[in-house]
């Protein structure tokens, strides 16, 4: 388990990463609430073309930010897995397989 020090880093590097992009949403979640928010004004398809489309690159920006933040935390993440003598080995976060 990460101590407190760990913690406080890892949130320090989240935030400085979350602020690096002018026009980016605040957070992760912020940005899945815009991408929401985008999708479900195109399916109305009460939108100009025009409006349709820049809806559409801000969507695939978001879309592709966020990715980008899932694939930076899962390779963050680490297993500790206590040795024999007393130390520590870390290896690579693997996600269970689900059995659906």
């Amino acid at each position: 388990m990460p101590n407190g020090t760990e913690l406080r880093n890892f949130n320090r590097e989240a935030e400085s990463m979350e602020n690096t992009k002018d026009d980016s949403p605040v957070s992760f979640e912020a940005a899945l609430q815009e991408l929401q928010t985008i999708v479900d004004r195109m399916e109305k398809g009460e939108q100009s073309l025009e409006q349709s489309l820049e809806d559409f690159e801000r969507g695939i920006k978001i879309a592709r930010e966020c990715q980008e933040r899932l694939k930076q935390a899962e390779q963050r993440v680490k297993v500790l897995i206590e040795k024999g003598d007393g130390s520590h080995e870390e290896k690579p976060f693997e996600p269970e397989q689900s059995d659906s």
